[in-house]
């Protein structure tokens, strides 16, 4: 292929906003010619190619909109030290068929033990597969929900916060609410109810969620909508980080 050809093709599929295809094709011509491809085969290999850059680029988005404090993943997972989970339902939720079924996910457990990692790797995978994931500490989801309403925004953000496929709200029960933040949470999950799925993590057993709230029929209004669709799994055993520093000294 000549200069001129191949800076012809490179116009080209820039314009066309080809990417995949504009960064492999040489190759692929390369292969192409020496295996003696059919024409539909090699045209097949340049759609598969821009396919799975698009992929790509699209996982690479998603988790950059998740705005996840550090991205954890499954494989880094120390299954050992992670007691009372299940690693077979772990594996299973990580393949995203609850989303398809818009159920919720519940990690209870003691401080440090390891609920976090595993909520951020459950989005982790669904950003992977192009679904749009939003991470929030629950405190500053509602701050966030509480300056909307003061500045006649709420509805915008409670729009913004249902178009996520998965919102991960963690940390519930480090910091009460007053009523209005109760209010205000309560509403926003139960608007994702059976509509999308939501991962909560907790070191709160669920008796004690009205302390959070302030309000026992919200609180039990909650858990009945939450508790209906959504796998429980409860983490147990010391902080993590506290068995790493035991085993420093």
């Amino acid at each position: 292929m000549s200069g001129v050809e191949d800076a012809v093709i490179q116009g080209h599929l820039r314009s066309l906003r080809l990417p995949g295809i504009r960064s492999d094709y040489p190759s692929l011509i390369r292969e192409a010619k020496r295996d003696n491809w059919s024409f539909e085969m090699f045209l097949r290999e340049l759609l598969e190619t821009e396919l799975r850059s698009r992929e790509m680029r699209m996982a690479t988005r998603r988790l950059k909109e998740a705005r996840f404090p550090e991205t954890k993943t499954l494989d880094q997972i120390e299954w050992d030290a992670l007691e009372g989970v299940s690693r077979p339902l772990i594996l299973e939720l990580a393949s995203c068929a609850y989303i398809e079924k818009d159920e919720d996910i519940i990690i209870a457990g003691p401080i440090g033990t390891g609920k976090t990692h595993l909520a951020i790797s459950l989005g982790v995978e669904a950003a992977r597969r192009g679904l749009r994931v939003m991470f929030t500490r629950s405190a500053d989801l509602v701050r966030e929900l509480l300056e909307a309403r003061d500045t006649r925004q709420l509805g915008r953000l409670q729009q913004r916060l249902l178009r996520a496929s998965v919102l991960i709200v963690d940390e519930l029960g480090f910091v009460p609410f007053d009523r209005a933040g109760g209010e205000l949470l309560f509403n926003l999950l139960s608007q994702r109810y059976e509509r999308r799925s939501t991962i909560v993590t907790t070191n709160l057993a669920f008796s004690e969620w009205v302390q959070v709230f302030g309000d026992e029929k919200l609180t039990t209004a909650l858990l009945d909508r939450l508790g209906y669709h959504a796998h429980i799994i409860t983490t147990k055993g010391v902080s993590y980080r506290t068995q790493k520093r035991r085993q420093k000294e």
